[in-house]
């Protein structure tokens, strides 16, 4: 390959919102003292700090750009994605403090709220003069937000609502902003009018007035956690608190002064889920961040394996560098191979975002899709960061270990990526859920029971005609060999893809088969899910990789003829085959990788990682990630 600069990487990474990006880069360069500064800081003046630098960065306005121009935004909801992703180059807890003001706090006002809750608070949210709260987990139920049992009872005597945690285990938990600055939360609770329930809504509550807890609100710290000490993260109780009727978020229902419940959405499930449905933003934020953590490790790593020597590979006098090694190569290229292909799958992502919450994408399938896809992107990337993180700490020796070289806060800070905005696992069952039922008109409001019930009222050839992945068997027979018959060049992307789309389809039909055979024997739909859940999983898994890898690839197709081009492909086929070698035992099984093309893929993948080597450097600095942000000198010199 002809010589190629970081800058032609960068600009491909970066793609439509290249400015922006570099707009957050600069920001983060010029407070990259902040990194140091927090290091050894106690907890409470950690909070202040990080408290003081998020409105000096939302003076910028590079924090609210995807809220409307009248309120000092830009309208922009995929710019908005882009520079949180690349704010999690700095610290954490600074993007996470900013994830709740604007994007959880702000989101939820912008989302759920009409004219009369913009006017009132978002030019404020926007300017940092508002800092508010997202109160929607309850320690009793996590994940399960249709159960939580703060309650919201409307008193029409005097148009309010009256706020209460009925019971012990009800409080919100967990909450940013709360424990110390935040001055209004939303408030997620069963509504209840006229003596009926009406299922969950949220609400803007109080929770201070003038810097203490407000009349009938208790507010307790979180205390210490993991990592993410500079987030003040809190619990909240209430005791008759009273709110005016207009503070309910009621772009999807509402009550009139007269006290009458009203919803253009006659189903409460649907309701509900459509009201959830506008927060994807968080999940599809989270996924981005992560990605961008792991490229921040991988730049460290990989720049320190090319300065970092360690015995004799030859019989030259001079020790070797960490990166001639066969199986340091073997660490770290491979993830970066992966690390581009989260990357390329999230922007298909937040592009779909970006034309649902624009308007552009109207159809319902368009919103459920990105749910899905949303969710299980947000699952892969976050668990791609933890495991990421950790090789990339122990590829730095004992030096990665000391607090100065910037894993220590690394994975201290993402290792609740993989649970906040949902649990990895819950949201995998999300995405086999669309799979199984193909988004269908009931998908929704279905629970694990009906889901079951569902699918086992079809066949199984109707679930796969539900799938895109059907409308690809064809052409997957024709490439997909059985084992050891007509093996297809190893480095065909064509093979690749047909490998990963045929695990996805017969992963599928033999969930759809268990569930109904389970029912057919006069099982409980409850039994028959929690036997099949392992394969629920695991079908969900294999959607989102073949997703992952589509994106991949479909980036590679659209680079023009170049050394560009020839590097991504090149990076793409490592990226496929790792996969493939990673599931090796499921596709032998299966009958589709005899133990000699099993043999070859893993002696491709080591050569794969050979051609690369020389590139490895350009790679991560393909990442764009400032110096002053890597805090790693005792590793780069």
């Amino acid at each position: 390959m002809n010589a190629i600069d970081a800058a032609s990487l960068t600009s491909l990474l970066d793609g439509r919102y290249a400015e922006v990006r570099q707009d957050v880069r600069r920001a983060l360069a010029e407070r990259a003292d902040f990194l140091d500064e927090v290091e050894e800081m106690p907890r409470a003046e950690y909070r202040e700090r990080v408290r003081e630098v998020l409105l000096d960065v939302s003076a910028t306005g590079l924090t609210g750009l995807g809220f409307p121009k009248e309120y000092g935004g830009d309208g922009d909801v995929g710019a908005s994605i882009a520079a949180f992703e690349e704010m999690a180059a700095g610290d954490l807890s600074l993007l996470v403090k900013s994830g709740v003001q604007f994007g959880l706090f702000g989101g939820a006002i912008l989302q759920l709220g009409t004219a009369r809750h913009h006017d009132r608070y978002l030019a404020d949210v926007v300017a940092g003069r508002l800092l508010g709260c997202f109160a929607m987990t309850e320690h009793g139920h996590g994940s399960n937000v249709a159960a939580v049992a703060t309650v919201a009872t409307y008193d029409p005597a005097t148009q309010e609502f009256v706020i209460e945690t009925t019971r012990e285990d009800a409080y919100k938990d967990y909450i940013g902003n709360a424990a110390a600055h935040g001055e209004l939360a939303v408030v997620f609770a069963q509504l209840v009018v006229g003596g009926e329930e009406r299922g969950v809504h949220a609400l803007v509550v109080p929770i201070r007035v003038a810097g203490v807890a407000a009349p009938g609100v208790r507010i307790e710290d979180d205390g210490p956690k993991m990592g993410l000490n500079g987030v003040d993260n809190g619990r909240l109780w209430f005791s008759g608190v009273r709110v005016p009727r207009t503070s309910l978020l009621n772009r999807f229902a509402d009550v009139t002064e007269s006290g009458e419940y009203v919803s253009e959405i006659e189903s409460a499930g649907r309701r509900f889920f459509t009201m959830l449905g506008t927060l994807v933003q968080g999940r599809v934020s989270v996924g981005g961040a992560a990605i961008r953590t792991s490229e921040v490790a991988l730049t460290i790593a990989v720049r320190y394996a090319l300065r970092r020597r360690q015995f004799e590979a030859s019989a030259e006098a001079e020790e070797s560098l960490l990166l001639d090694y066969g199986q340091h190569q073997r660490r770290l290229l491979p993830l970066v191979a992966r690390t581009y292909a989260l990357r390329f799958a999230q922007e298909v992502v937040r592009d779909d975002l970006h034309d649902v919450f624009s308007g552009v994408a109207t159809s319902e399938h368009a919103r459920r899709e990105l749910e899905s896809r949303a969710a299980g992107t947000k699952a892969l990337a976050t668990w791609h960061a933890t495991r990421t993180i950790q090789e990339c700490r122990e590829a730095c020796g004992g030096a990665g270990y000391l607090a100065v070289n910037r894993f220590a806060a690394l994975k201290a800070d993402t290792d609740v990526f993989t649970t906040f905005e949902g649990d990895n696992t819950v949201l995998l069952q999300l995405v086999a859920k669309g799979l199984l039922t193909g988004y269908s008109s009931e998908f929704e409001e279905m629970d694990q029971l009906d889901l079951v019930r569902f699918v086992a009222g079809l066949a199984v050839e109707t679930v796969l005609e539900r799938t895109a992945v059907h409308k690809l068997l064809e052409r997957v027979r024709d490439v997909v060999p059985i084992a050891g018959e007509r093996e297809p060049d190893i480095l065909d992307s064509d093979y690749h893809l047909a490998m990963l789309r045929f695990r996805e389809e017969h992963m599928l039909a033999g969930v759809a088969r268990r569930l109904q055979s389970g029912l057919k024997d006069g099982r409980e739909p409850g039994e028959v899910f929690s036997t099949v859940q392992d394969h629920v999983i695991g079908v969900a898994h294999a959607h989102v990789e073949r997703l992952i890898h589509e994106a991949f690839w479909e980036k590679v197709r659209g680079i023009p003829s170049g050394v560009v081009r020839d590097l991504m492909d090149t990076l793409c086929d490592l990226s496929a085959l790792s996969v493939i070698e990673a599931d090796r035992a499921w596709f032998m099984e299966h009958g589709r990788l005899s133990s000699e093309r099993s043999k070859a893929i893993t002696a491709e993948v080591n050569r794969l990682c050979r051609e690369l080597r020389p590139h490895a450097r350009l790679l991560v600095d393909g990442f764009g990630v400032p110096d002053e942000l890597l805090r790693a000198k005792d590793l780069l010199g």
